[in-house]
């Protein structure tokens, strides 16, 4: 007695083909996502490197023209910083029309909110008329980084999202040749070509109140001891009390 070989219907063959298609392709693409993320880990790195090497010979090339400043009998005049950190000092009540409108234009909605802004000779006078509603100064490259890396959160869709990984990084901003934190933190701390579009992917920062508060010290200037106000370097220290 022979057996008969059941032959399998012609759809039934198609579906298997399609499957093992599908389960090749898939293989195929784990392993060229897997490719293309060592190749990019490999490029950020050479990035963090480079970035090392031009804060830290630019620290260099301060401290030699403090030297020979100092050697001549002259005094070094530092370069007029390009960046500015800004932190709203107050709630929204009695705020007259113009500063509130500036407030809203620097995307500084609540209290204690902070943002990235870059000295132009517009936003210093912008700066100027919101003066007794804010303080502000040149932030260095610690403050920034602690900024980004412990409080930075993305505008993605319009919603609040933290910047876990470098992958929401890349989608957001990789068209300008911005594929990682380290990328962001050197845009922002050098005021980059691409400044405006990272500063914008950068929800405003939410700070803690500082050591003390500001309560009894938002009519008073910094300069006699109260909250609002050009801080210059000493921006960095408040940073720390609020970050």
């Amino acid at each position: 007695m022979t057996e008969t070989k059941v032959q399998a219907p012609e759809t039934l063959i198609k579906q298997r083909k399609d499957a093992l298609r599908n389960a090749e392709n898939k293989v195929a693409q784990i392993a060229a996502t897997k490719k293309s993320r060592r190749t990019k880990r490999k490029v950020i790195f050479k990035r963090a490197e480079a970035y090392v090497k031009e804060y830290r010979d630019k620290e260099k090339a301060i401290v030699d023209y403090k030297r020979k400043a100092r050697s001549s009998g002259s005094f070094y005049v530092p370069e007029q910083a390009k960046l500015a950190f800004v932190i709203r000092t107050v709630g929204i009540n009695n705020i007259p029309p113009k500063p509130r409108k500036i407030l809203q234009l620097l995307r500084l909605l609540q209290i204690n909110n902070g943002v990235f802004v870059r000295l132009t000779k517009a936003t210093k006078q912008m700066l100027q008329l919101a003066n007794p509603y804010i303080t502000f100064g040149a932030p260095n490259l610690k403050s920034v980084k602690e900024l980004v890396y412990k409080r930075g959160y993305g505008k993605v869709r319009s919603q609040r999202i933290p910047l876990s990984n470098n992958i929401i990084i890349e989608k957001a901003l990789g068209r300008y040749g911005i594929i990682c934190i380290e990328d962001l933190v050197h845009e922002i701390y050098t005021v980059g070509p691409n400044f405006k579009q990272v500063n914008a992917f950068l929800w405003p920062f939410k700070l803690n109140s500082p050591t003390g508060g500001w309560e009894g010290k938002k009519s008073r200037h910094y300069i006699d001891r109260g909250a609002f106000g050009d801080r210059e370097e000493k921006i960095n220290n408040l940073i720390r009390q609020m970050n």
